[in-house]
This record gives structure tokens, sequence and C-alpha cells, in this order.
């Protein structure tokens, strides 16, 4: 990016720039800025979906190819590990290249793994292809996170990742509807044909339109990639991220594996009713996620993720403790889940962004994401062992696990704090051209 663009020409606000964080939230992107997002959105958009769309396969999937629940979900979490081994590997190579051609290499892997998936006529093939899909993909969110960190300064970039969020809400309402009817229609591997055609038509633009982003090798050349990882992981600075990213992520991801069955069995929704509320909330994320990202680009990221934070605990100890209710009630209790987990991802997305210096961030940003997906695997490891089905398929315990994510949110936003604060203390940062 020329360095004449205003825009690229800071990085975290001190004291004597906070003031000026409102008027920065206001100021206008440019063209290539909002082509910038728009194609990161979309990138993640395809990520998203091929991740989201297994699980709703799996009353097809599992009979074609004659495997019980344990080895489905088996494919299942192999993604998330893959990614997670993935993110540390690429963390020592992150920042010695091009951050285009980062993420044209891994997005391509990705794709391919895609299709391998469509080709799968086997439960090993599908299994193979699941970890070759999350190697690539998996890095891939870390990336477009360091992309973000250098073409756009804090105090525009929860606007940027507000907009980026809400591809994961639009992979809920959107995608994997579609993925469902084309799975009704023509088999379970319509789903992974249609993610690869449409992520090579975004992945052609990118090639095309996307230009090279080298600024942080200017900044300083990072020693071999052994060390850089080994630096990168055991800065005392940026532990500090790390840990808040892996709380962040134990809050978010506990809940989920037993959401569906809790609802069904317990609060009594009847399972076709499951796509309009997912439908619903997903909308509501979708909407929310860019409107507190320009909240917390005005008022502030930590005061935005401490509402939202609040919101979250309200929202987990309701669901948790519902009985037989209607379906209204239910939506009213997801769409306040659903904004409580859009602006806790997004501030701290822009906040975690701010933490590395620029040339660790594609490491960081790696080291991170792995701690993420790692996090998450445990969180639904930890899940398993406290809720048990009891008479009837109820799901018990499920109140003492929204218990645990409560304990756990308070713990992320005294944690967060510490983030804030460290950013708040950088000093200015002017990246060199490009």
């Amino acid at each position: 990016m020329p360095a004449s663009n205003p825009r690229t020409a800071s990085e975290p606000i001190t004291s004597r720039a906070r003031g000026n964080e409102r008027a920065a939230a206001s100021v206008a992107f440019t063209r290539y800025q909002r082509f910038v997002v728009a194609l990161l959105a979309f990138l993640q958009f395809t990520v998203v979906l091929d991740f989201m769309i297994l699980s709703p396969l799996s009353a097809i999937v599992m009979p074609a190819l004659h495997v019980t629940p344990r080895d489905f979900g088996l494919v299942v979490s192999a993604y998330a590990w893959s990614a997670g081994a993935a993110g540390i590997v690429a963390a020592g190579f992150a920042d010695r290249y091009d951050r285009k051609r980062m993420l044209l290499i891994f997005y391509a892997g990705f794709l391919i793994g895609t299709v391998f998936c469509g080709l799968a006529s086997t439960y090993g093939f599908l299994l193979c292809a699941r970890i070759v899909t999350g190697l690539f993909g998996g890095v891939i969110g870390a990336i477009n996170a360091a992309i973000v960190a250098d073409l756009f300064p804090l105090q525009v970039r929860g606007r940027v990742m507000g907009s980026i969020q809400s591809a994961f809400a639009a992979a809920q309402i959107m995608g994997v509807p579609i993925a469902l009817f084309l799975a009704n229609q023509i088999g379970w591997h319509g789903p992974f044909f249609l993610v690869a055609a449409v992520g090579m038509v975004v992945g052609i633009i990118a090639v095309i339109c996307l230009r090279p982003l080298t600024g942080h090798l200017h900044a300083a050349r990072p020693p071999d990639p052994i060390r850089h990882l080994l630096n990168t992981a055991s800065n005392r600075r940026y532990l500090v991220g790390f840990s808040a990213t892996i709380l962040v992520a134990t809050g978010g991801f506990m809940l989920q594996p037993f959401a569906s069955a809790f609802l069904v069995r317990n609060v009594e929704i009847p399972v076709v009713r499951l796509p309009l509320l997912y439908m619903v909330s997903g909308t509501v994320a979708m909407m929310a996620g860019p409107l507190l990202g320009r909240l917390s680009d005005s008022f502030g990221k930590y005061r935005i993720f401490c509402f939202a934070s609040l919101a979250g605990i309200c929202a987990v100890l309701w669901i948790t403790s519902l009985g037989p209710s209607s379906l209204a009630v239910v939506m009213l209790a997801q769409g306040l889940l659903s904004i409580a987990i859009a602006g806790r991802m997004v501030t701290t997305m822009a906040m975690i962004s701010a933490v590395p210096a620029l040339p660790d961030r594609g490491a960081y940003m790696a080291v991170s994401s792995s701690m993420q997906q790692f996090a998450g695997g445990v969180s639904a490891w930890i899940a398993g062992l406290v809720v048990y089905e009891g008479p009837g398929g109820r799901i018990e315990n499920y109140h003492i696990l929204g218990s645990i994510v409560v304990v756990a949110m308070v713990i992320t936003v005294a944690q967060m704090l510490r983030v804030h604060r460290l950013v708040d203390r950088m000093p200015p940062y002017t990246p060199p051209v490009e």
C-alpha cells in the first residue's frame, strides 16, 4: 500500500491519541480497502462453510460410508487438530514471505483438500482429505488477521473485523441450508464441490486484484523458522494475548457440542424447528458483527467487550437453565447469545491483532489460531466429561457446563484488561512502504 494513505500510517493508540479514536472510526475507506475487506470476508466464508457443512451431513455420510458416530466424530475433529498443528508449523515461516503469496498457497491447498472430500468414497479417504483441508484451511484465518493488521490501523480495525467475522454467520444462515439441499438432491459429495467452485472464483480474483503485501519484510528479517517460532511463542508480552485467545475460545466452544441435543430433549424444541432457530440467530449475528465493530471503534474495544461479556453471561445462564419453552423464548435467548458472541469475537480479534510487532505479526497470528483450535478441542472434551445422557435422553448437568462457561467469561474479562493496557502502552508505529 502506498505510504501516502493516512489510514495505514498508525498502529496501537496511546493515551495522547485516544481522543482521536471517534473521529478515526468515521473515516471512509478507499475503494481498494473496501475490496480487501470484501475479499477476505468471502475467503473466510468458504473456509467456515467447509468446516460447518460436515456435521449436518452426519445423517447421510454415516450410512453411506458405514461408519459409527465415534468414527464420524474423528473425521470432524481431525480438521481442528490438523489446523492447530499447521498453525504451529506455519508460524516459523509466516513473516518471511509476501502475505499475498502465503494466502494464495494455503488457500489453494485448502481447495484441493475440499475437492478430495468431494471425491472421497471410503472412510479412510475422507479422513485423510479432512486432515489435508485442515492443514491448509486452519492457517487462512491467521493470514487474514495479519493482512488486516497490516493494512488497517487499530482505530478502525473493529469495523473491519466485524465485517469479516460476519462470514461465520453468513455460512450458518445461507451456506449450510444450501449445502443440505444439495446433499439431498445429488448426494453428500455435492456441497464440497460447491465450496471448491465458489472458492476457485474467489481465489482467481485474489490472484488478479490483491496487491503484494511485503511491508513486514522491510521492517526486520526474522531469524530462521524454528527460532522465529520459539521467540514468538515464548515472548512474555505475546503470552498475554495467547492466554486471552485460549480463554475466549474456551467460553465459546464448550456449549456447542450439546446445544442442539439440549434444545430438542430438554427444552422440547422440535427438530424441524432447529433450522429456523439457527437461521434467526445467524441473521442476528451477521447484523450485530459490523455494528458492534463500529461501536468498538467509537467507544472503545475493551468497553464493548465487557458489555458483550455481560450479555453473554446473562444469555448462557438463561439458556442452560431453560426447561420446556416456546420457540419465541428460545429465539430471544439465542439472539442475545449471538450478539454477545459477535461482540466478544470482533473486539477480541481487533485488540489481539495490535499485540505483536510488525516483524512477528504472521507468526503471532498463526500461533494464536493454533491455540484457539486446540482450546476448542479441549473445551469439547471437557463438555463431554461434564454432561451425560439421563432418563428419556435428557442432557443432564448442562447448567453446570453453563456455570463453567460463565467463570471462563469472567476470567477472560480480567485477562482482556491486561491486553487492553498492554496495547494502550505501545508506542505509535508507522508501517514501512510496500
